[in-house]
């Protein structure tokens, strides 16, 4: 009978160490650079109510109408994998009351984590992704869009990526789109039968969604489509002139592009990307951040009226990009010692060696196949180890062990006691010598 083989589910990946190590240092990187700026993580359900997401993202958009991985459990409720992330934050910021007077304000959060669509899988662009994600909630002011924008920028910049864009926009506030809706539907209404058949279906229901359609055709019209910017509110306005004040006094280099709405159906007044021209991701300027101002959002799930501001990072997309512009990326974590045990009774003790190791803080490693003290060796300079600490019988019988520093070959005489008691004082800081140890001979 042949043995039955599997694969992993299409549109995911297996993340090997030597490259979870480098998913770890931007991960990381993330969680210093946001504590920096007072935002701390949440973590929400990998699944929720399948109204969590088709209430937040709205009924015509992609993700609800074609790419949700949405199912009924065995109670019949109706469930489906996140496909983003800000919809549980806000859901999880209103069922817990986050908005509690007693809660600074703005209450900002991060999450890292995985999420789920169903779309052609492509390079940086999988069923199973990770997202980077920042949410700001309880505060109006254009300075906090322009800090939000300026901590992606700030991220990215730490990561090592130079070749930056920052894109803004305003959708404006409810008048806003109300005014210019009517003015989109008037323009394109004489071109209803050429349209394609997802903006036929959107003009209606939501004709800013026309903006974002990729079909060559439709773009031709949406290029002179009104603008949106011609459609603001004076308050609106007046926030929209504040943002870029706020970005110029930065040192922010941006630019306006009024055919932008990103592809969710919460957003108002701000909206921007952060793009980048790196052949990694295909030619010319690709996204790699998107976010913006979801001012009803709150509302929507049963909380008092609440502003927000947020953005997210495709992970996938991120890696290829660093990895393909040469970004500083860990390698495996380095080994330090690798104990070395000669014969069958100093097992033992060289089990007892690298925990004692371990307990300083230290890696170590050991042989676990009673391999030959040669293959033991040829291990520690595979695992770059930076010292080996050998130890066999006459060794074992004298409570004495031989360290060796790898780099340089230089060895000395240690004592086991030592080990445990004071091994940090048998190297120095930068590692390149060893300390003599005066050895007493009983």
């Amino acid at each position: 009978m042949a043995k039955q083989s599997f694969q992993k589910p299409k549109g995911t990946a297996d993340l090997l160490p030597g490259e979870s190590e480098k998913w770890h240092y931007v991960e990381e990187t993330a969680r210093l650079l946001f504590s920096d700026y007072q935002y701390h993580e949440i973590r929400t359900p990998l699944f929720e109510s399948f109204e969590v997401f088709s209430r937040s993202a709205g009924d015509t958009s992609d993700v609800v109408t074609k790419e949700m991985y949405d199912f009924h459990d065995k109670g019949d409720r109706h469930v489906a994998l996140r496909p983003e992330g800000t919809a549980g934050v806000v859901r999880a910021y209103v069922e817990n009351k986050l908005y509690a007077p007693e809660q600074a304000k703005p209450y900002k959060a991060f999450y890292i984590g995985p999420m789920f669509r169903y779309e052609r899988p492509q390079a940086g662009r999988m069923r199973q992704f990770h997202q980077i994600g920042v949410e700001a909630f309880g505060a109006d002011s254009a300075a906090l869009d322009a800090e939000v924008i300026a901590m992606a920028v700030d991220f990215f910049q730490t990561l090592g990526l130079t070749t930056l864009k920052v894109a803004i926009n305003s959708l404006g506030d409810a008048e806003t789109r109300a005014n210019y809706r009517q003015a989109l539907i008037d323009f394109l209404e004489p071109h209803f039968d050429e349209l394609s058949d997802d903006s036929k279906e959107r003009l209606h229901k939501n004709p800013l969604r026309v903006l974002d359609s990729k079909d060559e055709k439709d773009q031709e019209f949406v290029a002179d489509a009104p603008s949106i910017l011609d459609y603001l509110t004076d308050d609106a306005k007046a926030h929209w002139e504040k943002l870029q004040t706020m970005l110029d006094a930065l040192g922010i280099d941006y630019e306006i592009d009024s055919s932008m709405v990103r592809g969710l159906d919460y957003y108002n007044h701000t909206i921007f990307e952060i793009m980048t021209n790196s052949k990694a991701l295909g030619r010319g300027w690709t996204t790699i951040s998107g976010g913006g101002r979801y001012n009803g959002m709150v509302e929507e799930f049963g909380g008092p009226e609440t502003s927000g501001i947020g953005f997210g990072i495709g992970l996938e997309r991120l890696m290829l990009l660093l990895e393909n512009e040469d970004a500083p990326l860990p390698d495996v974590d380095p080994l330090d010692f690798y104990v070395v045990n000669i014969g069958e009774e100093t097992d033992v003790e060289a089990l007892k060696l690298v925990q004692g190791i371990r307990s300083y803080g230290y890696s170590a490693e050991r042989d676990y196949l009673d391999r030959k003290p040669k293959a033991q060796f040829k291990s520690a300079d595979r695992l770059n180890a930076r010292y080996v600490i050998t130890i066999g019988p006459e060794e074992l019988a004298n409570q004495t062990a031989n360290l060796k520093n790898l780099a340089n070959g230089e060895e000395v005489k240690i004592t086991l006691a030592q080990v445990y008691t004071e091994l940090p004082d048998l190297v120095d800081d930068g590692g390149d010598q060893l300390v003599e140890v005066e050895i007493v001979e009983d």
